[in-house]
């Protein structure tokens, strides 16, 4: 699915099943909330944190899935075409950091 169509199919979805989206302030703030509860699970996968009994059941796709939900109501709200902005940090990026990486001997194992 190319972002364009994901922004597409999550404005369909709010206009048919959700009323309308949310301020941009409350969904900045349900953003930050999901971003959260995906780096509950990283830091008790991959981190030194074990899950609690009542946590064993994450689903860290899910919660990925969650952070690109608001995101993408983000920016349907505020007019930001993904695929282009994208595309675009993806050129900024490879400009910048054509050799940066590859130079990093802290990279190179």
């Amino acid at each position: 699915m190319k972002l364009s169509e994901a922004q597409e199919q999550v404005d369909k979805w709010i206009k048919t099943y959700g009323v309308r989206y949310f301020s941009e302030l409350t969904n900045m703030a349900i953003l930050t909330e999901e971003v959260g509860e995906l780096a509950r699970i990283m830091a008790r996968k991959y981190g030194d944190q074990s899950f609690k009994s009542n946590e064993q059941n994450t689903d860290m796709a899910d919660e990925m899935a969650d952070v690109l939900w608001v995101l993408i109501c983000l920016a349907n709200q505020t007019g930001v075409d993904l695929e282009e902005a994208f595309a675009k940090n993806i050129a900024k990026k490879t400009k910048r950091d054509a050799n940066r990486h590859l130079n990093n001997s802290k990279l190179k194992k």
